[in-house]
């Protein structure tokens, strides 16, 4: 069936944004069709408009979106999971800015009790990554120190929060000090929060440590900031690089500092996963994330809601650095 969507046409500026149409499959077997109420805007989406980031194979190459948000409408045959009005919420490899999505069942997480289910768009991406990269990659546990850079992105709000809820400390990393300051309404103290302006921050996380270094480094820099990364762990740290926008590739590497220290490095995307993968990463996310929220010891970080058709703004604001938490569009 042809439903509304965001359409990119061709690669560019906003110029190439405009509201039209796709098709949508109907569901098969083991599958599920959900109107979706609303989508996350994240950085993979300018990069995509741009050219800089093509959709996986499988997905559409011109409708952008990887979060969503709605209520299942439609089950496919041998879809027992849900029931025809369940609100759920997911990630995928492309088209969530769709009205419209068919997934397969069980890739699809319950909204947390208690979260509306326009707010829940903003879940899916920065949380199930927080999570996996944090929980799941580098076992962060009670009493370790996480170091989260671009705190006051989607991904870096989030992980403050699964940090703190699951016991370990967060210190966090912003060129922007009133973007740092907002961030105490998650929990973080002015002491936690590191203004950087370049790739110099190792020293004040030892001083936030007493000399240690943090346990785990969560980055979405990547080439500019991974020698100061390297500085910046303690003995037998743990690097978990989930993005590239300082660069792709790094200069010269501290090998003599990795060995001795004996860190891992553990690079990691969501995007390009197998569906046995994105299906195991929903379930932990079901048994073990959505309880925190239910709990009220995580909540979604919205900067700003807009209408479908105001895509070309979200784009500018994120393009601008301009919000704090997620930019979410609604039907």
């Amino acid at each position: 069936m042809r439903v509304p969507a965001i359409v990119f046409h061709g690669a560019g500026g906003a110029e190439v944004i405009s509201l039209g149409e796709t098709e949508v499959r109907e569901p098969g077997r083991g599958e599920v069709q959900v109107v979706i109420a609303a989508a996350g805007v994240n950085r993979a989406d300018v990069l995509q408009r741009r050219g800089l980031y093509p959709a996986p194979p499988g997905v559409p190459v011109d409708v952008p979106g990887l979060e969503y948000s709605g209520t299942v409408t439609a089950l496919g045959p041998g879809a027992t999971r849900w029931t025809v009005g369940a609100e759920v919420m997911g990630i995928t490899g492309g088209g969530a800015m769709a009205q419209r999505i068919t997934v397969h069942e069980r890739e699809l997480v319950p909204v947390p009790r208690g979260v509306a289910l326009v707010d829940a768009a903003a879940i899916p991406e920065v949380f199930f990554t927080a999570w996996d990269a944090l929980v799941l990659q580098a076992a962060l546990g009670p009493g370790e120190t996480v170091l989260i850079h671009a705190a006051a992105s989607g991904v870096g709000t989030a992980a403050i929060q699964v940090a703190r809820a699951i016991g370990a400390r967060p210190l966090a990393t912003g060129r922007q000090p009133e973007k740092l300051a907002r961030l105490t309404a998650l929990g973080l103290t002015p002491y936690e929060a590191i203004h950087v302006d370049g790739p110099r921050f190792a020293a004040a996380v030892a001083e936030r440590t007493h000399g240690r270094g943090a346990e785990v480094v969560l980055d979405c820099v990547g080439a500019s900031y991974f020698e100061e990364n390297i500085r910046a762990l303690c003995v037998r740290g743990r690097l978990v690089l989930i993005g590239t926008l300082g660069g792709p590739a790094a200069g010269a590497v501290p090998l003599p500092m990795m060995l001795g220290k004996r860190v891992t490095v553990i690079g990691t995307v969501l995007r390009a996963r197998p569906l046995e993968e994105k299906i195991a990463l929903a379930q932990d996310v079901t048994l073990r994330l959505v309880p925190l929220f239910e709990r009220g010891l995580v909540r979604p970080v919205i900067d700003e809601i807009m209408p479908m058709a105001d895509c070309a703004k979200a784009h500018a604001r994120m393009e601008a650095n301009a919000n704090i938490g997620k930019l979410v569009l609604t039907w």
